[in-house]
Order: C-alpha cells, then structure tokens, then sequence
C-alpha cells in the first residue's frame, strides 16, 4: 500500500499535507497520532469512503477487512453462524458457477470458450477461499474465540454489546482478506480472546493496519509505527512496535529541539545585525550593506525554522455529587429476568450497597452485566423482584454504546442541563475538549471517542451521589483512563461498574465484586481480579 503526495482539508482544518508513507504487503502496522489527526479518516480513504483533495493511495485491488469501533449489522435476523460463514462468499459463488454450468449445455462454442473463463475465474477466486477446508477454519475459530453453541443459535440483532463486537472480529478474521482494517479491535475482548486475536494476527498472512489505544496490544501485534503527525499534517512509518516507536519519536523531538534552538540563535543574531544596519546613518555604507545581506538571510533563516511539536491539551474534570445518599443508597430484592424465549440471566438475586462502594460486576460475555446496569437505571424492567433506592439516591448512567446520546442533536443540547446556564455548559464541554464553534456539532458527525466525552460530560454535570458505569474506558486513550480512573478514586457518591480494564478497576479503588450468573458477591482482591481474567474462567 502506498500513500502518494496525499492532501486532505475539512474547511480550513488542514488533515494531510504532501504526506506520503509505504506499507509492504505482509506489514502488521499499528497506527497512531492524537485525536483529530486523521487516523480513522485514512481508513475512510481507503475504504473508498471518503476522497483525497490531492494525492492518491494506492491499494493494488487488494481484499480488504474493515473491523469499525461501533459495530452495526445490516442483517439482524440472520443467525449468528450464518452471519460468520457469509465472511466468505463462497456461497454466492458457487451459486454463480452453477449458473455458468447450465448454460453450458445450449451455448454455441464461442460462447462455451467465454462461458469457460468465466467458471475459471469463478473457481479461482473460490480456491482462492479455500472453499473445501472454509468450513473446517471456521469451526476452528469459533472454537479458538470461545463462541459457544447458544451464541451460534442467537439472531445477530438480539447480541450485547460485546457479543457484537466477538461476533465481528471472527467474520472479519475468517474474511480471508488481503488488509485487515482495525479500529479498537479489543474493546470488549476478555483476556483469552485476546491472547488467541493477538496470535492469530502476528501470524497473519496479509497486511494488517490497527487503531488502538490498548498499548499492550500494539506491542504485541505491530511491527511498524505509522505516525500521523497533526502539527506538520505529515505521515511518518517507524520500524517496530509502539515502544519502540515512542523512543525513536522522543529522541527525534530531542532532537529536533536542539536543531530549532540553535536556529533560534542564529536568527536572534541576524535580527541584531539588521536592526544596527537600519539604525546606522546613510554614510555607513558598508553597515548598511551588511544588513541588507543580513536582512535576506534572516529571512531565509525564517522559512526554513522548524515548528515545535503542540502539548495537546487533555480533558479536566471533577466529580462530586451534589448531596449525600442515605447508607443504603440501592438494595436490589429477589431480582429474577430473562428475555422473550430465553433462560433466567439471574434468579433470586439480591444485594444491597452501601454509601460510598465503589462496587464492580463480573462475569462473561452475555451473562447479563450490562443487562444489570439497564435494570437497576431502569431501563428494563423485572420479571420478578423490586430494586429500591435509598434516602437522597440519584443516580446516573454511562451506557457502553452510548445510548444516552440523541445523535440528531448538537453537543450543547444532549449535555443540556436546567440547572446550569448555556455559559456553564460550554465551560463544562471546554475540560472535555469541546470549545467554541464545536459545541453545535451534530453528535451523529463525532467520533466514537468524542461521543464518549460528550456521555461523560453529561452524566458528570448531573452530580448525582451513584454513578453507574458500562465499560467507561473504552474509547479514551490511557492518558485520558488514567485522568477518569483518578477522578472516580476520589469520588465519594457510590459506583457500579462493568469494566474489562483491570488496570482501571484497580486504580480507583473497588471494594466488593458481584460474580454473574452465580450471583456471588465477593471482597474484591487484585489477585483474585487477575487470576480469574487472565485464565479466563467466570470472572472475565
């Protein structure tokens, strides 16, 4: 894959720049750059999605794999083994090479010669996908991925969160396509998934290109850097993995400092001589050529002085609730729900929490977490059981595909709040990065990324004393997690949490751990988080 001479603007933010990079074929390529630097924009481009001012990238009618940061299925009444098998279209294919066959029969021998080419082109796009073993490969994968049989059976429309997001990465995987495209491929991936994707795509025989802000995963899987830069609109390819790619880029801004301040003295040098020159009377004639010589350098200096890398800045936020709850701020009572046609998620589950918990809930994919956390906001509704709220409980909810978020509206309006003027509002989108003209973008334009900002902005601001939280840190970059997980440390309302991220979990403090679908509440030790993640039994 090569980018040539690329130059992209929205308005008058400049995206690319005369940037131009080169990826051989077998490449496992991490992508990189701040937020707004143009990383899923690329994939955009070369998706065909979204066209190049200027410039080209060339793909070389390679197959490519696109794995989105939010999954949407465009048959949702297809069955999830169905749905996996059709990532390869060997179906279609051989349906088209049946057709050819029986026209055969009546076709005149021109037609045959033409007939022919075509089931040889035919057959070698499906020898091309292995059309004897596919079924064999598949069946392997869903084993590897720990898609179980009950999954197999559900409607693709009916999966949570992330059952999508498996359920995605495995048809993309067993796509057999030439690129991989990935943009945060390990939300919602527990740890043996993990390890198996992180495997399989080391030893992949096609091209790989990854967006993530999971760093362990880029250290793991990529083997080049490519560095969108949003200063200088350049695009820079580094041999080796994320760490690497951060040391070689740390002596190179060190570097380059050194450069710019020695361009700095000569230029500070040049404009003393000039400014001597001009004060100098008309009779100094050799003084005033000087700095007219002086003055060309200068200016020459001027345009080739180097531009110092921006310190973007990050989000700033404070979370305190506005009053304190009772002690037992929510009990849930002999709670029992199951979807239409489907088994008990929990039965007689009951527990209370006290003021204060920081409270998380375990278990695997599509055992119910999220299912929990829409219950207890109420969202959903209990076949049997009551969920009661204590003295002065508020509370408010972080939703993993944030639903909470009307895309229809602007910014400014889904954080709309009747307590805080228009002026507060935009100060409170201001630490969550959102200033000026951009508080009256549509949310539906935003990345998923911006879009998490504006659901946690908005559930900030209502400073409620139990904050509910879906997987809150997968979308932000460790340095913003890190900012969130040192906040909720602090916070002293209560909070409920599903998150895959142990790193997070333990930073801000949790307490006590509900196990699903057991129902199990246990005192929340990191060995034991850590144990069960990464041999990935119940508590995944």
């Amino acid at each position: 894959m090569k980018g040539q001479n690329m130059y992209l603007a929205f308005g008058s933010e400049v995206i690319y720049d005369d940037a131009s990079f080169l990826i051989e074929d077998n490449d496992k390529v991490g992508v990189v750059g701040v937020n707004g630097a143009g990383k899923t924009t690329l994939f955009k481009i070369i998706l065909k999605e979204e066209s190049l001012d200027a410039g080209k990238i060339t793909v070389n009618n390679k197959k490519i794999g696109y794995l989105p940061q939010e999954i949407n299925f465009d048959y949702k009444e297809k069955n999830v083994l169905d749905y996996l098998y059709s990532g390869r279209p060997i179906e279609k294919l051989e349906k088209e090479l049946n057709v050819v066959y029986e026209k055969l029969s009546n076709a005149s021998e021109l037609e045959q010669n033409k007939l022919l080419r075509q089931a040889e082109k035919i057959q070698s796009e499906l020898d091309s996908l292995n059309q004897y073993t596919a079924e064999d490969e598949l069946l392997s994968l869903i084993e590897n991925m720990k898609i179980d049989s009950e999954l197999l059976e559900m409607k693709v429309g009916d999966l949570s969160g992330g059952q999508k997001s498996k359920i995605a990465f495995a048809r993309l995987l067993f796509s057999n396509s030439d690129i991989l495209l990935l943009d945060e491929p390990t939300n919602h991936l527990d740890a043996k998934t993990k390890d198996f994707v992180i495997n399989y795509l080391k030893n992949y025989h096609g091209m790989v290109l990854v967006i993530s802000h999971d760093i362990d995963f880029l250290n793991e899987v990529v083997t080049k850097t490519m560095f969108i830069n949003k200063v200088t609109h350049k695009i820079k390819v580094y041999k080796g993995n994320y760490k690497e790619f951060k040391r070689l880029y740390a002596n190179e801004m060190i570097e380059k400092e050194l450069r710019i301040k020695e361009q700095e003295r000569e230029i500070k040098k040049l404009e003393e001589v000039v400014k001597r020159a001009e004060g100098a009377s008309r009779t100094n004639h050799n003084l005033k050529r000087l700095g007219q010589s002086r003055k060309k350098m200068l200016e020459k200096k001027l345009d080739e002085l180097e531009v110092r890398e921006e310190k973007y800045k990050t989000v700033t936020m404070k979370v305190e609730p506005k009053e304190v709850s009772g002690k037992i701020p929510l009990e849930v009572k002999h709670l029992t729900f199951h979807y239409p046609g489907k088994s008990d998620l929990y039965h007689n589950l009951s527990f209370q929490m006290a003021r204060g918990e920081k409270f998380l809930i375990v278990g695997e994919n599509g055992v119910g977490k999220s299912t929990l956390l829409k219950l207890i906001v109420g969202k959903l509704k209990p076949i049997k059981g009551e969920i009661d709220y204590g003295y002065h409980a508020t509370i408010a909810y972080y939703a993993q595909e944030l639903e909470i978020l009307d895309e229809d509206k602007t910014i400014l309006e889904n954080v709309d709040n009747p307590n805080y003027s228009d002026n507060e509002l935009r100060n409170f989108l201001g630490n969550f990065l959102f200033s000026n003209n951009d508080v009256f973008k549509k949310v539906k334009v935003l990345s998923p990324g911006e879009k998490a900002r504006v659901a946690l902005c908005k559930i900030l601001i209502q400073r409620t004393n139990i904050i509910i939280l879906d997987e809150p840190t997968n979308h932000f970059d460790p340095e913003t997690q890190a900012i969130i997980g040192e906040n909720f440390k602090n916070y002293t309302g209560t909070l409920i949490m599903v998150s895959h991220n142990p790193s997070f979990v333990e930073q801000i403090g949790v307490t006590r751990m509900l196990v699903l679908p057991e129902g199990k509440i246990v005192e929340y030790k990191k060995e034991l988080l850590h144990y069960y993640y990464y041999l990935n039994t119940e508590l995944i």
